[in-house]
Order: structure tokens, then C-alpha cells, then sequence
């Protein structure tokens, strides 16, 4: 095992961070003394995947055997290690690492996987005992099964979570599953000493969020969580990709093609592709999400007609960044000719007043889909869609450049100086910050989404500075543990309220880029650290954390993806 590896397995509480593997749909949590077994589905919660409502290992005297140490590879049963003890141990060096790959004497079973479907149950290799202890299941119908250990048992899960439980060689199951995650552990990038750790458990996140979507021919999507986000959304394949890219330039380009896969006839990317399909319109919702549009009175909003779905246009920010890392022109240009479709659906298609700014259609469409942006009416023309729109402009025009030098960049350029003359008319010198527009009516909350020009890095002086200030201001935006999604003072910040108050690294880290294309770059670094701390402080990347206390929030998933890769992006940037 790699020392990754086990600094990662310091984290896998079986709680907030469940057991799995990469490519599978099981997920392995803790049920008091025992373990319970779920898949993971698209649109359906754990509590409807269950398949093990329980499942525990008892020994001769019909004792349970607790669940004691978990690594990426194995979940042990007896011999109960005191995690706080490693962890307050201040020795750091490989030798250390190497013991906690090792089982304790009075371990007495293991759990891993056979294969993506399959979870294998056996003895340890010291135990003595293997021939009394018994495995046993309770299925969510209230039945139980016992089976004897011996020298191990596989359980299989079907598609519609039926199981079966046959002999298996354990051993063979233990170490095709190490060499998984050596394999994978391989490849987590190098930082410096203090990001190491929780580096090693983003890079399992990232890992244990693959899975396989069959019908587009197995192809490997990392999901924002197998803890209720099973679909590759758009927004958090790009910043997936971002971090990713230290270690496995394909995979996050698979991400990327994924995403780009699906286009509409008009070049609209959809907002998710999952394994039923996408994710593109309205019409794609359930009927309680095409209530909420109803209510929200605009002509653009009926129902009756769908509405597009996408997410920002970051595409091509994204398409840039993984090519830093390893060059693939032909790829390159073929993806590239996707953003080009898309970026000018945005103005086509997206341009709903047709005043030459685009709006966002629907709250989701956005990626911020609670920000009181929304609490007007709809459609919604907002500063950080603007400065998307800039930047991916300019982006485009400098892949042409590079990949595609006899296509002529200059009307993307010169597009992207007629969208910031309007975007710079969102600027509300009273208020001295960007607003946003809904159905055409102001939208006077204080949010993140105002900071977002900075992105342009080409805002007049003062604007700028402006906007410098309220990154530090206490009162607004420059709490202890980073940027809030709204302003502290504004009468809409919540502290948990997911898009309304909550720091998110993704936002965290977009600002972040703004400042140094501002001219602001150290100002950009102490953010960069400061969210860095947040996740180490909040004990994982999880989807959002509390400003004022920087824990998770009461409703935040946890081992959320595009979070774990935009730590491990910042800690690469940090460590250079």
C-alpha cells in the first residue's frame, strides 16, 4: 500500500467517505457494530438502494466483532486501532505509514471487493479462528441469512439489488482490489507536506467517484457524489477535470468529451449526462421542478414550452487548462469545435430579451441554483454569466490560435469586448457593485456572483478595485473562512442555506483566478491558502461549508468532487 494510500485511509470513516471502489455502484457504510450495503442510482437515494440492511461478522460466542480499521482496500473486523492515537502521532515518516498498512494480531476478518459488483468476506491471514466465524446478512425484506466464513464468501449485487453468496478466494479478491488502488494512488500528485494528507484523500474522492456509464460504451465518469449525485453534470466536469488533470490527463479529458458529447441541434450542451440519457430541457424535469418555473410568472418561464438546461460556459476555461498539462491537438480541435457551437448558442439561443446579453432561462442553468438571484422573476441576466461569456470568448480565441491557426479569431475577440460593454452596464456605481437583472427588474442582493468580472481581468481600474475591497471587507465577503456565496450584512445571507451564505471552493477558487487576472495576484494566493485551510479545518471537501465556523453545513454532501479536485488543483498551485 502507498503511503497515499494510508494518509487517505485516516478519513474513511464509513460515514461521510463510505466504502467503495472505483467503476462501482456498492457503497459500504457503518451500521453500529456491523457494516450496511447500498448501491448508488441516478435520481434515487440511498434509502431506496438498499441491499444489506446489515451485515456483521460473529465469532464462536456469538460475539459481533467490531469494524475496525478502514483503508481504501479493506475494511477489518476486530483487532480496533485507535485512529486518534495515529493521528496525534506526531511521526510522519514512510516507516510509520508502512505499519498502518499492516493488520493487527487480533484482526480476525476482512472485508474488499472481488470486483465493481462483488464484495468479498474472509479470514484474515493470522486469524485461527477462521472455521467459527459466521457472516451475517440482513436484507431489507427484515430476512437474515448466516453463512459460514471459512476461508471466505463473495457477495454479489444484481442491477436490481438482489444478492447471492458463494464461495471465493478471498486472498485473490484482497489483492486485485490493492492493485487498484495502488495503481490509482500512483498517480496522486506531489504537494508540499502540510497538503499531503488531505491531498491523498481528494485523490481517493476523485477514485471512488468513478462510475461506469455503459451505455456510452464504459466510459468512466467521475460524479460529484455517489451519495446522491450519480450523473456527470456539466459544470462539475469541468472542475473535475481541473484537478484531475495532475494525475490522469485521460481521465479528465474523458470527462470533458463526456460532457461535450451530447450536444442539441443548436449546439446547447446539456445540463447532465447520465446513464438514461441527458439532462437538456425542461421537459427532461419532474413536474414539481416545472411547477417552480410556473411560479415563477415569466413568458420564458410557461411551462408549456421548454426551457433549455445547461451551466455556465466554462468549457473552454476548462478545455484549456487540461491541455496544459498534456497536449493532444486532435483532440483538441475536435472538442473545441463542440465550445465554439455552444458559446454561440448562448447568444443565439440564450439571448432572451435579444438586447445582445444572454440571460440564464432557469436557476439551474446557473450552477447556483438557491442564490436569491433567482427570487425575481425569470429569465435572469447575471454579471457572472457575462463575465463567463468574456472569458470563454477569449479563451476560444487563443485555442484557435493554437489549434486551429486558419480560422479567424478575430470575431470571437471582438465579441468578447461587446459583451463586456454590457456586462459593465450591470454595474451600479450607487451601490458601488455589479446587480443582476430578473425579467428586467434589479436584483439587489449582495452576491458572489457580483465578484465573478474579475474573471475578465480587464475591468476599468476603480471597478476593479472596487471589488478588491469587498473580497477584504469583514462585513461582506471577507470572513474568516472565505467568501461567502452571499454577503454577510445582506438581509439574504444564511450561514447553511446552501447558494445563500455557504462557502464553496469552486467560487473560492474562480475569485481566486479573477484576482490574479486583476492584477491582484498575492491577494489571489492568501484566498488560495485560505480555502486550502478551509477543507483541512471542515475535515474533507465536502459541498459547501458554514462561513462563520468552516464545518460542513448541515446539508452539505460529503466527498463531493468537484471540491476534492479543486483542493488538490490549489494545493499544486500552492506547492510550485
Amino acid at each position: 500500500m502507498t503511503d497515499a494510500a494510508a494518509l487517505a485511509g485516516r478519513h474513511l470513516d464509513l460515514v461521510s467517505a463510505p466504502f467503495t471502489l472505483p467503476r462501482s455502484r456498492v457503497l459500504v457504510f457503518r451500521e453500529g457494530d456491523g457494516l450496511r450495503v447500498h448501491t448508488s442510482e441516478y435520481e434515487r437515494r440511498l434509502v431506496e438502494c438498499r441491499v444489506l440492511d446489515g451485515l456483521t461478522v460473529v465469532d464462536a460466542a456469538g460475539q459481533v466483532l467490531p469494524v475496525g480499521e478502514v483503508l481504501p482496500g479493506r475494511v477489518t473486523f476486530g483487532g480496533v486501532r485507535s485512529l486518534s492515537e495515529e493521528r496525534s502521532d506526531e511521526t510522519k515518516g514512510a516507516h510509520r505509514l508502512a505499519a498502518l498498512a499492516q493488520e493487527p494480531d487480533d484482526v480476525e476478518a476482512t472485508l474488499t471487493f472481488a470486483d465493481p459488483s462483488t464484495l468479498s468476506i474472509g479470514p484474515s491471514s493470522g486469524a485461527g479462528t477462521r472455521d467459527l466465524l459466521t457472516v451475517r446478512l440482513e436484507l431489507p425484506d427484515g430476512s437474515a441469512w448466516r453463512y459460514p466464513l471459512g476461508d471466505g464468501i463473495r457477495i454479489r449485487i444484481a442491477a436490481d439489488r438482489s444478492v447471492t453468496v458463494e464461495p471465493g478466494d478471498h486472498e485473490a479478491a484482497l489483492a486485485a482490489t490493492a492493485r487498484v488502488w495502488d495503481d490509482w494512488f500512483a498517480r496522486c500528485p506531489v504537494v508540499r507536506d502540510d497538503l499531503r494528507e488531505m491531498t491523498a484523500f481528494c485523490w481517493w474522492v476523485l477514485g471512488a467517484n468513478i462510475v461506469e456509464l455503459p451505455a456510452l460504451g464504459d466510459a468512466r465518469a467521475i460524479v460529484p457524489s455517489k451519495i446522491g449525485y450519480v450523473g456527470l453534470w456539466q459544470w462539475d466536469a469541468y472542475f473535475i477535470a481541473v484537478g484531475v488533470r495532475h494525475g490522469d490527463p485521460e481521465l479528465a479529458r474523458e470527462q470533458l468529451e463526456i460532457a461535450f458529447r451530447f450536444p442539441q441541434p443548436d449546439g446547447q450542451l446539456p445540463d447532465v449526462v447520465h446513464e438514461e440519457g441527458v439532462l437538456a430541457t425542461s421537459d427532461d424535469l419532474p413536474e414539481s421542478d416545472r411547477a417552480t418555473l410556473r411560479r415563477a410568472g415569466s413568458q420564458i418561464a410557461d411551462p408549456s414550452s421548454p426551457v433549455p438546461l445547461t451551466k455556465p460556459p466554462l468549457a473552454a476555461w476548462a478545455l484549456r487548462k487540461v491541455l496544459e498539462v498534456e497536449d493532444a491537438p486532435e483532440w483538441a480541435r475536435e472538442q473545441l469545435a463542440r465550445v465554439i457551437r455552444s458559446q454561440d448558442w448562448w447568444f443565439t439561443g440564450s439571448d432572451l430579451d435579444h438586447d445582445g446579453m444572454p440571460e440564464y432561462g432557469h436557476p439551474y442553468s446557473s450552477g447556483l441554483d438557491d442564490s436569491p438571484i433567482f427570487d425575481g422573476p425569470l429569465p435572469t441576466a447575471a454579471p457572472d454569466l457575462g463575465a463567463y461569456l468574456v472569458r470563454q470568448d477569449r479563451e476560444i480565441a487563443e485555442l484557435l490560435a493554437r489549434y486551429a491557426p486558419p480560422i479567424d479569431a478575430a470575431p470571437f475577440r471582438a465579441r468578447a469586448v461587446a459583451t463586456q460593454e454590457l456586462l459593465l452596464k450591470m454595474w451600479d456605481a450607487e451601490r458601488g457593485r455589479f446587480l443582476a437583472t430578473g425579467g428586467g427588474e434589479a436584483q439587489l442582493s449582495d452576491t458572489i456572483v457580483g465578484l465573478m468580472p474579475l474573471l475578465t481581468g480587464s475591468l476599468p481600474a476603480p471597478i476593479a478595485e472596487a471589488l478588491r475591497a469587498a473580497v477584504d471587507d469583514p462585513g461582506r465577503f471577507g470572513l474568516e473562512w472565505g467568501l461567502p456565496t452571499v454577503a454577510a450584512s445582506d438581509p439574504d445571507f444564511s450561514s447553511e442555506r446552501m447558494w445563500r451564505g455557504p462557502v464553496w471552493v469552486n467560487t473560492n477558487a474562480l475569485i481566486a483566478e479573477g484576482l490574479e487576472a486583476s492584477g491582484y495576484a498575492e491577494r489571489a494566493r492568501e484566498l488560495r491558502e485560505q480555502t486550502v485551510a478551509l477543507v483541512i479545518h471542515g475535515g474533507g471537501p465536502h459541498e459547501y461549508f458554514n462561513p462563520r465556523t468552516g464545518q460542513k453545513a448541515r446539508t452539505a454532501t460529503t466527498a463531493f468532487g468537484w471540491s476534492a479536485a479543486l483542493f488538490i488543483d490549489l494545493a499544486v498551485q500552492l506547492s510550485r
